[in-house]
C-alpha cells in the first residue's frame, strides 16, 4: 500500500521550500531530466556565390578594373587613379603621374614608376633619366612637347606612385594597376608601344631579361610593342648606348614603314 504524508508533514515541506525560495511553479507540467535532448534544426546552406555578386571590396584588382573600366576619357582615368585607396605606394607618394607629352601621338613609352623627381613634379621621366630620354627620342625628330602627332610622343608607367627608395614594384602592385594600364593604352590607341625597362616588359609580357628582349619587335595589348633599355640603365651603362641608338632607328623605320 503507498504511503501517504499526512496534512501537518506535508504542509511542514511545503513552507520549507518556500523558505528556499521555490516560490512558483514554471510549467504545467513536469519534466524528465533523463531524456535525450531533441536536436536543434540545421541551419539551410547558403545560396551559391553567382556571376552576379557585386566585386569585393577587399580584392584590388577587381577594384580596379571596375574602376577603370568606368574612365570614358583620359580626365576620367585619372580620376579614377587618384581615387583608387588599395595600393600602398599612394600612401608615401607626394603626387600622383599620369602622364606626360602629347596623346595624339603614334608612340606610346611605357617605363617603370616614378623616382624623386617624377614624385616632386606629377610627371614622367622628368630627372636626369628623362632628360637623356628627351635627347633620344629627338634624336629620331621626336618631342613629348610637340602638338604635332606625327612627331609627338605620349608617356607613362606602370606604376603612378614612387616606391619607396626606389625599389622595384612588386607582383602584387603591378598586378593592381595592370587594369589602369590597359585602359590607357585603350583610351591613347597608338600605333606602337615603347617598353622602357625590366618592369614594363614583365608587366605586359610576362617576361623579363631586358638584355635578351631588347630590340625585337613583339606585340602587348594587342600593338606592336619594343622593349628597350631604360635611361636609368643607359647611364649607369653608357655602353649600352649603342644598342638604345640601334633600337631607336628600329622605331623609326617601323612608323615610316607605317605611315606610307
Amino acid at each position: 500500500m503507498e504511503s501517504q504524508l499526512d496534512y501537518h508533514t506535508a504542509k511542514a515541506l511545503l513552507e520549507w521550500q518556500i523558505e528556499l525560495g521555490a516560490t512558483e511553479a514554471i510549467g504545467d507540467a513536469p519534466v524528465n531530466r533523463y531524456e535525450a535532448p531533441k536536436e536543434a534544426p540545421k541551419p539551410k546552406p547558403a545560396a551559391p556565390v553567382t556571376a552576379s555578386a557585386p566585386v569585393a571590396a577587399d580584392d584590388p584588382v577587381a577594384v580596379a578594373q571596375a574602376a577603370a573600366a568606368s574612365a570614358q576619357d583620359l580626365a576620367g582615368l585619372k580620376a579614377a587613379m587618384a581615387g583608387f585607396e588599395h595600393c600602398e605606394l599612394k600612401r608615401g607618394a607626394r603626387n600622383l603621374v599620369f602622364a606626360d607629352g602629347n596623346p595624339a601621338a603614334r608612340i606610346m613609352v611605357i617605363g617603370e614608376a616614378p623616382g624623386r623627381d617624377e614624385d616632386l613634379q606629377g610627371r614622367p621621366f622628368v630627372g636626369r633619366a628623362g632628360q637623356l630620354l628627351d635627347r633620344m627620342l629627338a634624336a629620331i625628330g621626336r618631342d613629348r612637347a610637340s602638338e604635332v602627332a606625327d612627331q609627338a610622343v605620349y608617356i607613362t608607367n606602370i606604376l603612378p606612385w614612387r616606391p619607396p627608395q626606389n625599389r622595384d614594384p612588386t607582383p602584387e602592385e603591378i598586378a593592381m594597376m595592370m587594369p589602369f594600364v590597359r585602359r590607357h593604352v585603350d583610351l591613347v590607341a597608338p600605333q606602337a608601344l615603347v617598353l622602357m625597362g625590366n618592369i614594363s616588359c614583365q608587366a605586359l609580357l610576362g617576361r623579363k631579361g631586358i638584355t635578351r628582349l631588347r630590340g625585337n619587335w613583339t606585340e602587348a595589348l594587342g600593338l606592336p610593342a619594343l622593349p628597350m633599355f631604360h635611361p636609368a640603365y643607359l647611364l649607369r651603362n653608357p655602353h649600352a648606348k649603342r644598342d638604345a641608338w640601334h633600337d631607336l632607328l628600329m622605331l623609326q623605320a617601323r612608323l615610316r614603314e607605317a605611315k606610307t
